[in-house]
C-alpha cells in the first residue's frame, strides 16, 4: 500500500507498506546484483548505512547458483540475511545487454548463459517463477528493454509485446501467490513502461498499464545512451500519466543529479550501480562534487574523504590511507569507498525526504546541485 503524505510540485514525499517493512520514498535501492553488493559489503554493512531496500538480479541469481537453490534455502531474504525489503528485476534487462546472444519470440526469449554459453528459454512465465522463488519482496515484469535508437516500427513491436508479456506476468503472478508453498504469497508485480525517447509511444503505453491496477510502476529503458534532456523530457510526459496511488520507479538512474531532477518530475524510486561500482575504483561522492582518491594530491591528506559524514570510512580512515590501500590493491580500499558511497546516497534520499516534508526541495535541489556539480 503507498500512501502520499506530502508533494511540492510533482516531488512527492511517499510510505509504501510492504510485507518485509515499510519504505520511505523517495528512496535508492543499493544494488547486490548476485544477492551481494560488490565491494565486500554486507548486509550488516547495509543497516548500519541505513539502507532501506536491496536489489538483486534476476537472471544472474537464476544462473548461479539457481533460483531452485535460493527457494530450498528458504528465499533470498533468508539466504542473504536481510530482513528489509527486496526488490528484483526482471532479467529483461539482460535480455538488452545480452543482445548478441539471444532470440526474442512472442513466447519469450531464448539466450546463452554469459557464464557457461549454455542455453537458457525465459518468458514471462519463466519470469514469475523464478521471481517466486526468490521470493522478494517486488517483483518487477518482464519486459524488452529496446535500443534508445531503434525505429518507431520496432519501438512499437517491441512495445505492444511487453503490453502482452505483463498481462502474461500478472495472471502468473496472481497464481502462484495462491499456491500453498509459496514462501512469499504477498509478492508485489511492478510493470514497465517502455518506447524509448517517443513521447508518444510512451504515453500510449503508460495509458495500458496503469488500466492493470499493478502495486506500482516503472520506467524502464532510460540511462541507455539518450541525453540527460531527453530523460527529463520523457518523464514529464509519462509520470503525470501514471497512479498517483502507486510509487514510481525509475530504473536505472542513476547520478545525484539526475536523481535530484527526476524526483522533482514525481519519481519515487531509484536504483543504480554507480555508488558501487566508481567506488571500486577509488571515485567517490562529496558535496563538493567527486574525488578521485588515486590523484597524488591526497597521498598525505590526513582529511576524511568528505568532513562531517558519519559513514564507517569517514569516521575512521583519512583520504592518504584510503588511497594507500587503493594504489596497494588492498579490498579494504574499495569497501570504504563503496560504504561512503551508498551512505551518500542514502543520506542524500534522506534529506531529500525531509525537504520535500519541509517545503523546502526546490531550495535543497538548487543548493545540492550547486555543491555536487562543481568538480
Amino acid at each position: 500500500m503507498y500512501q502520499l503524505l506530502k508533494t511540492e510540485g510533482m516531488a512527492k514525499r511517499g510510505r509504501f507498506v510492504t510485507v518485509h517493512g515499510t519504505i520511505e520514498t523517495p528512496v535508492f535501492m543499493n544494488v547486490g546484483t548476485a544477492a551481494a553488493i560488490k565491494g565486500a559489503v554486507s548486509t550488516d554493512d547495509l543497516r548500519q548505512i541505513r539502507t532501506q531496500v536491496e536489489l538483486s538480479n534476476t537472471y544472474h541469481l537464476h544462473v548461479r547458483p539457481g533460483d531452485q537453490v535460493v527457494r530450498q534455502m528458504g528465499g533470498l531474504h533468508r539466504f542473504m540475511n536481510w530482513d528489509r525489503p527486496i526488490l528484483t528485476d526482471s532479467g529483461g534487462f539482460q535480455v538488452f545487454s545480452l543482445a548478441g546472444l539471444r532470440k526474442i519470440k512472442e513466447e519469450g526469449v531464448h539466450f546463452q548463459s554469459h557464464i557457461d554459453g549454455r542455453k537458457i528459454f525465459m518468458g514471462p512465465e519463466e519470469s514469475m517463477q523464478i521471481q517466486s522463488n526468490l521470493a522478494s519482496t517486488i517483483a518487477m515484469a518482464f519486459d524488452e528493454c529496446p535500443s534508445s535508437v531503434a525505429d518507431r516500427a520496432y519501438m512499437e513491436a517491441s512495445v505492444s509485446r511487453t503490453y502482452r508479456w505483463l498481462k502474461r506476468c500478472k495472471v502468473e503472478m496472481d497464481r502462484l501467490n495462491a499456491l500453498p508453498d509459496t514462501i512469499n504469497r504477498k509478492q508485489m508485480l511492478f510493470g514497465i513502461n517502455q518506447g524509448g525517447i517517443y513521447e508518444d509511444i510512451r504515453m500510449e503505453h503508460a495509458r495500458q498499464i496503469t488500466e492493470l491496477d499493478l502495486d506500482g510502476y516503472a520506467i524502464g529503458g532510460l540511462a541507455v545512451g539518450e541525453s540527460h534532456e531527453e530523460m527529463y523530457r520523457i518523464l514529464e510526459a509519462v509520470v503525470p500519466l501514471l497512479p498517483k496511488d502507486r510509487p514510481v520507479y525509475l530504473m536505472g538512474v542513476g547520478t545525484p543529479a539526475n536523481i535530484l531532477e527526476a524526483v522533482d518530475r514525481g519519481v519515487d524510486f531509484f536504483d543504480c550501480v554507480y555508488p558501487s561500482r566508481n567506488g571500486r575504483h577509488g571515485h567517490v561522492y562529496t558535496d563538493q562534487g567527486k574525488l578521485n582518491l588515486f590523484n597524488a594530491k591526497y597521498e598525505t591528506d590526513p582529511g576524511p574523504i568528505e568532513e562531517g559524514c558519519q559513514c564507517p570510512a569517514c569516521r575512521s580512515y583519512s583520504r592518504a590511507y584510503i588511497r594507500h590501500l587503493l594504489k596497494a590493491k588492498e579490498m579494504l580500499g574499495m569497501r570504504l569507498c563503496v560504504l561512503h558511497n551508498l551512505y551518500f546516497y542514502n543520506t542524500m534520499m534522506e534529506e531529500i525526504r525531509e525537504a520535500i516534508e519541509a517545503g523546502t526541495y526546490h531550495e535543497y535541489k538548487k543548493r545540492k546541485l550547486a555543491g555536487i556539480l562543481e568538480q
